[in-house]
């Protein structure tokens, strides 16, 4: 049998067309996309399939070029995202500002004296708490914006977090980076005004000049930073050795502040409330004292930030208000002819906020046989701005068990006199820092008469706290104010002295 292919294969196998169709195949295969073999005018089968092999690597070609462009797109947008990712990393995401570690990375690189600013707002938490945490972010954006207006343009200004910030300034001198701290605590003087609420954002600051070591820098600049708000808060402190003490004696306080809820070894005396008008005590303020051990009296402001830092000021609060009942109650089976009086008590934003704390009042008021309108509650007008939340509502049900409640601090934090009107209390409380120059300063005293005239106008009474001499006394009973408190009328004293007291002033002006 013949096995050679019959003459028509043999043309075929023969044919140009077909080595070039081969070698095209051969290309493409290879990647090269754009071989192509022109078809002859027989318009043949072989001519067919050409057209076919030229249509597919045509095809080919389309979907590789849609491929190498979907493929460009996804490696920019990685890149993109890398980018984005790698900015996060050195930069606080809220602010803009750069973070705890690009700060470290460039404290790192400094070669002479460097200078750490510790920055730590004075009452955001209570602005987050009260106002929401929309609120405080505009706060922390606004703060972060004159931080940076502040400085020189060398300088660094991060976000550690939270509500902490510092400014890092490199080959700098003490007097350099303490007239760059005070323009940033001047800076923050002015309120931050969110919608209808103008926010007071203070800041305490600490300030570590000395060689470039970052750890030690930040370690004492948070040091002193502390002991600013020790001093008060709102003000700059240059950090010293003797400062390490303080830091130790600190935690030491923080330890034994435990100890002492559970011995009740806080105690309270208590300052009279005066009626301006017919000079009797209307009312006693509860201060609490730490009868410490070792130490003897420890004053508040030593151990109510360490409450405050510890989540003890629930414990501490409610010792407190159930120390004054029970003493109210004590002082009415005493002296049940003495003139109606009140007792108040500070109540912090974390204990309004605890669930069940207008039963857990009824209930000390019906144990001790005290009445509601015995009891004022002074709280800080942030609080008392706040609608619409939890604490909204617990006011509400205080109000309805017949306690009174007072606005505390007036004058210091949000001072929104368009508010008094809606807030649910029946008195206000107006700062000593706003009487301090009345009789020295006729500018601030008339300030002072107009805020009193306003609260009138809301429908509340006003006290004024601080009062210290005969002339401020004399100004404010002029000025129609009707009632005060301070050393000019009488220091707090021992709840064994207050029916004493009380009963003295009655006299005197009765």
């Amino acid at each position: 049998m013949d096995p050679s292919p019959p003459d028509d294969e043999r043309g075929i196998l023969s044919d140009p067309r077909l080595q070039k169709l081969v070698e095209a195949i051969l290309t493409l295969a290879s990647g090269d996309l754009s071989a192509r073999v022109e078809p002859s005018e027989a318009g043949d089968e072989l001519d067919a399939v050409i057209t076919g092999v030229n249509l597919l690597a045509e095809e080919l070609h389309y979907v590789y070029i849609e491929l190498e462009e979907r493929v460009d797109e996804r490696t920019a947008m990685l890149l993109r995202t890398q980018a984005e990712l790698e900015q996060l990393a050195v930069t606080d995401v809220l602010t803009g500002l750069p973070n705890r570690s690009i700060l470290s990375n460039i404290a790192t690189r400094a070669a002479h004296e460097t200078a750490v600013i510790m920055v730590d707002l004075d009452s955001f938490k209570e602005i987050n708490d009260t106002l929401g945490h929309d609120t405080g972010d505009t706060v922390l954006v606004e703060v972060s914006r004159r931080l940076k207006s502040a400085v020189r343009g060398s300088d660094v200004v991060a976000r550690l977090g939270g509500d902490e910030f510092a400014i890092l300034i490199r080959d700098t001198t003490e007097q350099e980076a303490v007239q760059i701290a005070r323009r940033a605590l001047d800076a923050l003087q002015e309120n931050v005004s969110v919608g209808d609420v103008s926010v007071r954002a203070t800041a305490s600051m600490g300030v570590s000049v000395g060689p470039p070591d970052w750890p030690q820098r930040v370690r004492d600049a948070d040091i002193a930073m502390y002991e600013a708000k020790s001093r008060g808060r709102n003000t700059i402190q240059i950090f010293r050795p003797d400062m390490l003490d303080a830091t130790t004696e600190r935690a030491k306080t923080a330890a034994e502040l435990r100890t002492a809820l559970q011995r009740d070894e806080l105690e309270l005396v208590y300052q009279p409330v005066v009626d301006l008008g017919s000079g009797h005590a209307v009312g006693v303020e509860a201060l609490v004292r730490w009868n410490h051990p070792t130490r003897g009296v420890v004053m508040p402001g030593s151990f109510i930030p360490i409450a405050e830092d510890l989540g003890l000021i629930v414990d501490l609060g409610r010792s407190v208000l159930e120390q004054a009942i029970a003493q109210m109650g004590a002082w009415v089976d005493e002296a049940p002819d003495l003139p109606a009086f009140t007792v108040h008590v500070n109540l912090s934003a974390t204990e309004l906020r605890r669930p069940g704390l207008d039963r857990d009042i009824g209930s000390c008021l019906k144990t001790y046989g005290v009445h509601p309108s015995r009891l004022v509650l002074e709280i800080t007008e942030t609080v008392l701005m706040t609608r619409g939340s939890e604490e909204a509502r617990m006011l509400g049900r205080l109000n309805d068990l017949g306690v009174s409640l007072q606005i505390d601090d007036f004058g210091t934090g949000y001072s929104s006199i368009s508010y008094l009107r809606d807030l649910p209390a029946q008195t206000v409380k107006v700062d000593q820092s706003l009487i301090s120059t009345i009789d020295s300063d006729p500018d601030q005293a008339q300030f002072v008469e107009a805020i009193l005239h306003l609260i009138s106008s809301a429908g509340l009474s006003a006290v004024v706290e601080g009062v210290e001499t005969a002339r401020q006394a004399e100004l404010l009973r002029g000025m129609g104010c009707p009632y005060a408190q301070g050393f000019y009328f009488s220091r707090p004293v021992p709840p064994e002295r207050v029916l004493e007291v009380l009963a003295g002033f009655s006299a005197a002006r009765g």
